[in-house]
């Protein structure tokens, strides 16, 4: 098997310590002088064109994860900044192993804030977990001190400017997530 072979079977990516051989560790280094692999840090390579791709496997790598916040956002193109890692919900008190490559940011929830509004989607030919539109624009309004207002606003604009809009669900979500009078507030304003 090839080292690039070897790569696909992982995902894009390797670390150098999982390299069965030293055989295949030399084929590694090869293939990264010729630029068919990329070193992204010490010990850690990938394939150009994985590299490329912004999703990732989610159900290997955090089982029952949920893609949230930034990740949700920039798939449904209610924001311009884009995070440097993929945004993933997880119950509140359970503890999950990062591997080193992809990037994951862990956000701990529970309840509604959790379970509300999850649906299955294909993106980038993974099947992953991600809660929809309207409650990712509800975790905006909530979350709206950490991520800052300006974005808050923006995620809110641009869902408000979108055709398939559901303002009954978002309305829905809002009283269940109790945000409804701040969302209400920042509705009237906007329009």
């Amino acid at each position: 098997m090839s080292i690039i072979e070897y790569i696909k079977e992982r995902g894009g990516y390797v670390r150098a310590m999982d390299v069965e051989s030293r055989a295949m560790y030399k084929q590694l280094l090869s293939e990264v002088t010729k630029g068919n692999v990329v070193r992204i840090r010490n010990g850690i390579y990938a394939l150009p064109e994985d590299m490329a791709k912004s999703m990732v496997d989610v159900e290997s790598i955090v089982p029952g994860g949920v893609l949230c916040m930034y990740s949700a956002w920039s798939h449904y193109e209610l924001t311009t900044k884009l995070p440097p890692f993929t945004c993933v919900a997880i119950e509140k008190k359970r503890r999950v192993m990062l591997p080193d490559y992809p990037p994951i940011s862990l956000y701990y929830w529970s309840g509604n804030t959790l379970e509300l509004g999850v649906k299955e989607v294909e993106i980038e030919g993974y099947r992953v977990k991600i809660y929809d539109l309207e409650k990712s624009v509800c975790d905006a309004v909530k979350f709206r001190n950490k991520i800052g207002v300006d974005v808050s606003s923006e995620i809110l604009k641009s869902y408000l400017g979108r055709r398939d809009r559901n303002l009954t669900l978002l309305n829905e979500y809002a009283k269940k997530m109790r945000v409804a009078n701040i969302m209400n507030g920042l509705i009237e304003f906007m329009l």
